[in-house]
């Protein structure tokens, strides 16, 4: 697209359910250790060594050769619509469309029930929030670079993804929030327009062990739609890149894709790196395997 969308975070759950279009969106962090044996001859010539690989301000350089090591580059607009997925990185006869901006859904929208949360009345914000970043476009915050946005169908599932650059103090910290959203709401009421009650899930999420940190999310919805009874369920992946992330939302009523949002966020995770590495993803799908 050759904008940003003004509202990027959006899935459609159903072209049958009367306006019920809709939005999107996983996280740990890894460490590795090491371990060494050294004579106390070869420890000081270890430390002379580093003593001369010191900078001229007196910090160690980047590398063992003295090299420093390169940095991921920042993200820019032409950038992140590269690193969006094409449908051959996707499997299951999944179709792009060119509306994904324009999804919604009117299941997401309501107003929390906060009595149900009994003394934990503070947990009602939260769970406000996310209905609400879900049917908008804030589910990291507000991007503070550029942004982009795909969509995909399949029957009447959804899948979107959004490729977009952030602070990344702030993004950090986003993410922390999702992951406490299924002890936090868990399950709570949320009232239509209309009036109509709506049961509203949320649970935690796997996502592939992609990235510099990620957080998933399942959000399913129970309620009416074209006048009858309907279950919206949503598949939501985060990954983040240095200070870029992918976000995938997949889904509808239906069911919904965890196998697609995982295919998904790491065929997205790899293109993203790529482009962050100066390169260009291949048109067709890497073996992650």
């Amino acid at each position: 697209m050759s904008r940003r969308p003004s509202h990027p975070v959006r899935l459609l759950a159903s072209a049958l359910a009367a306006g019920a279009l809709l939005t999107t969106a996983a996280c740990s962090d890894g460490d590795g250790s090491q371990s060494a044996s050294d004579t106390a001859a070869e420890q000081a010539g270890v430390a002379r060594q580093n003593a001369a690989r010191q900078t001229p301000s007196g910090s160690p350089t980047n590398s063992p050769t003295g090299s420093p090591s390169a940095s991921p580059a920042a993200l820019t607009e032409s950038g992140a619509k590269a690193a969006l997925l094409t449908e051959a990185d996707l499997e299951g006869g999944w179709n792009q469309v060119q509306d994904a901006d324009k999804w919604r859904d009117r299941l997401l929208v309501g107003k929390v029930d906060v009595a149900g949360f009994l003394t934990a009345k503070a947990a009602a914000t939260d769970c406000q929030a996310l209905l609400d970043d879900l049917y908008g476009d804030d589910l990291l915050g507000e991007p503070s670079g550029p942004s982009a946005l795909t969509g995909f169908e399949q029957g009447d599932s959804r899948l979107l993804e959004q490729v977009a650059g952030y602070d990344r103090a702030g993004l950090d910290a986003r993410m922390k929030w999702l992951r406490t959203l299924p002890d936090t709401c868990d399950e709570f009421t949320a009232t239509g327009s209309g009036g109509a009650k709506r049961t509203v899930q949320v649970t935690g999420a796997s996502v592939p062990d992609v990235g510099d940190a990620r957080t998933g999310l399942r959000v399913t919805v129970r309620g009416d739609a074209d006048g009858g009874p309907a279950t919206l369920t949503l598949d939501i992946a985060t990954v983040r890149v240095d200070t870029s992330a992918v976000t995938v939302m997949g889904g509808g009523l239906d069911g919904g894709q965890t196998d697609a949002v995982e295919q998904a966020v790491r065929q997205g995770t790899e293109r993203l790196k790529t482009v962050l590495d100066g390169g260009t993803p291949s048109p067709q799908p890497a073996d992650l395997d």
